[in-house]
C-alpha cells in the first residue's frame, strides 16, 4: 500500500523502474523478437529532451548512427559486443537522422556485460554484436542533443 501511495503522489517527470519490472520487460521482449531483426524493444516513457526504453537482442543489429541523439545502456542481462567508432560499411539513411549499415569498419571492440554502463556520443558509429545463442537485454537513454 505504501508503494501506491508515493506512486499517488510522486511529482511529475517522475519515474521509477525496478530491477524486477525491468525483468519483467525483457522476458516479455523475449517472447516479441522479431526473427528479421532479432530484437525487440519499447518505450517506457519520454520526458523533455530525452526518452527511455528497454530492449532484447538474440542476435548482431545493424551498425547505426544518430546524427542528433546520444546513447546511453545499462546492461540489464546477458552479453554482447559493442563495435564503437569507425565507419559504417554500406551506409545509409534508414530515417531522418539515422544511418544505418552492415557493419563497421575499423571501430574498437568492447565485451559487455550486467551492469556495464555506455554512453555513446551522437554521430559515433555503433553495433551490438551477439554470440549465436546469446541474449542481451539492455535499458536504454536516448538523449536529443539538437
Amino acid at each position: 500500500m505504501l508503494a501506491g501511495l508515493l506512486a499517488a503522489g510522486a511529482p511529475a517527470g517522475f519515474a521509477h523502474w525496478s530491477k524486477a519490472s525491468l525483468q519483467d520487460y525483457g522476458e516479455q521482449l523475449a517472447a516479441k523478437v522479431d526473427p528479421k531483426t532479432k530484437s525487440a524493444s519499447q518505450r517506457l516513457d519520454t520526458f523533455g529532451n530525452h526518452f527511455f526504453m528497454i530492449a532484447h537482442r538474440e542476435g548482431d543489429g545493424e551498425a547505426e548512427l544518430h546524427e542528433g541523439q546520444a546513447d546511453i545502456f545499462v546492461v540489464e542481462s546477458g552479453a554482447a559486443t559493442l563495435v564503437v567508432g569507425g565507419e559504417i560499411a554500406g551506409a545509409r539513411t534508414s530515417s531522418p537522422g539515422e544511418i544505418r549499415g552492415t557493419s563497421i569498419q575499423g571501430g574498437e571492440r568492447v565485451k559487455l556485460g550486467v551492469g556495464d554502463v555506455i554512453h555513446i556520443a551522437a554521430k559515433t558509429p555503433h553495433q551490438l554484436l551477439i554470440e549465436p545463442g546469446g541474449k542481451f537485454t539492455y535499458f536504454v537513454v536516448k538523449v536529443d542533443t539538437k
